[in-house]
């Protein structure tokens, strides 16, 4: 690890006084203040899991991660992550926005690959000029879930959703994949709470993911939303984990008859956060190859400080 690339925290033990490097990043979008925002913090393991929430509610962004390893172990950094409410084992765009930073101003990628150490799994992330490529983990398969149940949920009408299978999916982040008929019925769609509060009783996958084959500007194939409430986020703006699902969802079912997709999805239009995620995946028998990629843009820096 080079002098200039190390990030340091001094803890003064007269005044205890913590101050820590941090980042902001826009991930998945092709400008500033577009893609999902993300805020990392060099904590080096100098803050308690409680303090880690109380900073990533502070922030309020969709995630909030922390590098708490300032060396490798296994390889990889250890990275936690925490969504306003909670701590999470795994999420995309924290994924790509970390690994960014690490690459960037604590250790430069080895062989192009950086990997990130979560509670679900060691990800790497491999870096393709400005595109950075995340590999996700082997999809679990939940249940089928009913037509009229989701269709409640989402303010929508039965017809709007397409016949292929309502599905619980995961790679470390656990989501109900949902397709609908257009892009009209996916701008319409609209958590009702009441209903969604029955909704997450019985399911696992309680973040919903609806897409659709209509693209909001030209190039793109799918379109997406994503709402994970139960998580204090109404509306996600991009949303790596739920398209790595998706990826395994649309692989699984044949639905574009092909084993091996290259996508570009759109998502958060509807909140003014206009981003691009990519799909390269591919399926070999029961194992499944999940890439999802996108941009990173660096936005600020500063130093966050804690004062006892």
């Amino acid at each position: 690890m080079g002098k200039n690339k190390k990030q340091e925290y001094i803890i003064s033990k007269y005044i205890k006084q913590l101050s820590m490097k941090f980042y902001i990043t826009d991930v998945f979008g092709n400008k500033r203040y577009s893609g999902n925002q993300l805020a990392t913090f060099f904590d080096y393991g100098a803050l308690s899991s409680s303090e880690m929430q109380q900073i990533a509610q502070e922030i309020n962004f969709s995630e909030t991660t922390f590098i708490t390893s300032s060396e490798k172990r296994n390889e990889g950094f250890d990275i936690r992550i925490f969504t306003p409410r909670n701590e999470i084992d795994f999420a995309g765009h924290p994924t790509l926005g970390t690994a960014y930073i690490i690459n960037k101003h604590i250790h430069e990628a080895d062989n192009g690959i950086v990997k990130l150490n979560y509670r679900c799994g060691q990800i790497p992330v491999s870096f393709n000029n400005e595109v950075l490529w995340m590999r996700q983990n082997q999809p679990k398969f939940g249940h089928d879930l009913d037509k009229e149940l989701l269709a409640t949920t989402l303010g929508l009408s039965v017809n709007d959703i397409a016949d292929s299978p309502i599905m619980e999916v995961t790679t470390g982040l656990p989501f109900t994949i949902v397709q609908l008929r257009s892009l009209d019925c996916l701008k319409r769609a609209t958590v009702n709470l009441n209903a969604y509060n029955d909704f997450i009783k019985q399911t696992w996958a309680k973040g919903i993911m609806v897409f659709c084959f209509e693209g909001y500007e030209k190039g793109q194939d799918l379109s997406t939303r994503v709402f994970v409430n139960y998580q204090g986020i109404p509306e996600d703006p991009a949303t790596g984990s739920a398209t790595g699902c998706l990826a395994a969802y649309l692989l699984k079912y044949n639905i574009l008859q092909r084993s091996h997709i290259e996508l570009t999805i759109a998502q958060g239009y509807e909140i003014n956060r206009r981003s691009e995620l990519l799909i390269n995946a591919e399926q070999k028998g029961d194992m499944y190859i999940l890439n999802v990629g996108g941009k990173v843009i660096e936005i600020a820096e500063g130093n966050w400080e804690v004062n006892e």
